[in-house]
């Protein structure tokens, strides 16, 4: 049997326009039984179609802030770099491989771009807008294989189906996060004060994105690698 595509959208170096790809991605994957793909950052209509008819499922990776026009807000002082180009592509990207109904997981910057491209909002930064009783650190200053926080996984989601558990510990690398959630889509699993950790789209084949990075964590925890086994899955 042939091992299904992974199309990973692309990580962007703003600053020499090149594209490249963090290998913790490409492992997961083709431990999990599929083939990483590294899509281009420029392409027209016409070939991003034929790629998504080409792959069998999609990869929203992490990555840099996503521009805040795309949900109708002013630039917070606090925001970081941003990539228009890769703002664009994974836009450009979605409704297509949403109306061909293909497998799509999203990690980090994933969870935001998707949930904006839905219909949904994302904190800009966290520590400025966002509050909690119980101080997390979503962007953590020490390994990123070491979890640093725990997220509760709400029963009868398709997260708890994967992992088979209540709770889990996971790493935290970002200062965004999904403010309000895409009309379409449901909470799986929160943060400390309930912010949203990851969401899934009930009724569509296979729609899950995390906000944490289980591509460092799944070498040792079972039910991170669960996540990838079950999105490749999906792809076959």
């Amino acid at each position: 049997m042939s091992k299904p595509l992974i199309g990973l959208l692309p990580y962007h170096d703003t600053a020499t326009n090149d594209i490249y790809m963090r290998s913790a991605y490409t492992r997961a994957i083709t431990a999990a039984g599929g083939i990483p793909v590294v899509l281009p950052l420029e392409i027209s209509e016409q070939d991003l179609k034929q790629l998504v008819d080409t792959l069998d499922g999609f990869l929203f990776t992490g990555g840099p802030d996503v521009h805040s026009f795309l949900f109708g807000e002013e630039t917070h002082p606090k925001c970081r770099n941003i990539s228009p180009l890769r703002d664009t592509l994974e836009m450009d990207i979605l409704p297509i491989i949403m109306e061909q109904e293909k497998p799509v997981f999203g990690v980090c910057r994933g969870i935001q771009i998707l949930n904006i491209a839905l219909g949904g909002t994302i904190y800009q930064d966290i520590e400025s807008q966002f509050s909690s009783e119980i101080p997390v650190a979503h962007d953590q200053t020490f390994d990123f294989k070491i979890p640093c926080h725990t997220v509760d996984v709400f029963p009868g989601t398709l997260l708890s189906e994967i992992t088979g558990e209540s709770s889990l510990m996971v790493n935290s690398m970002h200062h965004q996060a999904i403010k309000d959630l895409a009309p379409c889509l449901e909470t799986c699993a929160c943060a400390s004060g309930h912010l949203v950790e990851a969401v899934e789209y009930p009724g569509y084949p296979f729609f899950l994105a995390v906000q944490w990075h289980p591509e460092h964590l799944w070498t040792k925890q079972p039910e991170e690698r669960a996540l990838f086994e079950a999105f490749v899955r999906a792809c076959i």
